[in-house]
């Protein structure tokens, strides 16, 4: 009975984000539910945002998950930052990788993501943003990378990954430049 809620979980998220779900439906078919109640627990770490703005929060995560995917994952990032009122402006700036086109607080949570990532040393970035957000805002930022990175990650071991796609904001393809990766 779980798995048929599971499953109808899994349908109603795809069509809420536009988002091709249909692998969780198979791992599940495959594995049994214990294999996918993880990932709704990795679900909640992904949503824990306190303490900074969402435009902030939301370009960290698609930061990092055009390091870990530049496909769906990546796409869904952007999706989910639109719906929670990320100006369009900035979601075409970080869809192609032009940091200098963001707002001084998106280019700091950019540049620290991407820091972090590369183990780039990040201390100076790490202090002002605990400095003006504080230490939950940091917290909040692991969080988000750790989720935006993990997903990707998790559908490439287990084969689902996509190529790179053009990515959309409003409806409108995005090219990525070169430094769009880390």
């Amino acid at each position: 009975m779980l798995k048929v809620f599971a499953k109808r979980a899994i349908k109603a998220f795809g069509r809420r984000w536009n988002y091709d779900s249909s692998y969780l439906t198979e791992i599940l078919d495959e594995t049994g539910i214990d294999a996918i109640l993880p990932l709704n627990a990795l679900g909640k770490v992904s949503a824990y945002q306190r303490s900074l703005p969402a435009s902030v929060y939301h370009a960290s995560k698609i930061a990092a998950s055009i390091a870990a995917d530049c496909g769906p994952c990546a796409q869904l990032c952007i999706s989910m930052a639109q719906a929670a009122g990320v100006d369009e402006r900035t979601l075409r700036a970080l869809a192609a990788g032009d940091a200098d086109e963001l707002g001084v607080d998106e280019r700091m949570a950019y540049d620290f993501t991407r820091g972090i990532l590369a183990r780039d040393d990040v201390s100076e970035l790490r202090a002002a943003i605990a400095k003006r957000w504080g230490t939950r805002a940091l917290v909040s930022l692991a969080y988000g990378i750790i989720s935006a990175q993990a997903y990707p990650t998790f559908k490439y071991v287990t084969g689902y990954a996509h190529a790179c796609t053009r990515l959309h904001v409003a409806g409108v393809d995005i090219g990525m430049r070169e430094q769009a990766f880390v």
